[in-house]
């Protein structure tokens, strides 16, 4: 199952972060087309050394043309354009699975 995995580095100003990704975010994030399964985490944490991310994002889809074609939706495109408004700790995008 293709999952889209958004890794967000530590931000500048963690709390502001916070109130965006979650007030703003998480609900375009969360209305991807297709999506099955949606979860995210704000405390990650590594077992050693620092932790190089600050939290994460996933959404399952059933095939990966589903995950692309919410991508290309206006609600992927609305939720990609607000990732400068608060990833200032950088963003690293995966697709795991075919």
């Amino acid at each position: 199952m293709p999952t889209l995995t958004v890794l967000y580095g530590t931000p500048t100003d963690p709390d502001a972060f916070r109130r965006h990704y979650e007030d703003v975010h998480v609900p375009l994030a969360t209305a991807l087309p297709g999506a099955t399964a949606v979860r995210y985490a704000l405390d990650v944490d590594t077992l050693a050394g620092d932790a190089p991310v600050f939290a994460s994002f996933r959404a399952e889809f059933p095939t990966r043309a589903s995950l692309d074609a919410a991508l290309a939706s206006p609600e992927g495109q609305a939720a990609q354009a607000d990732v400068p408004a608060f990833a200032s700790g950088g963003v690293t995008i995966l697709v795991e699975g075919d």
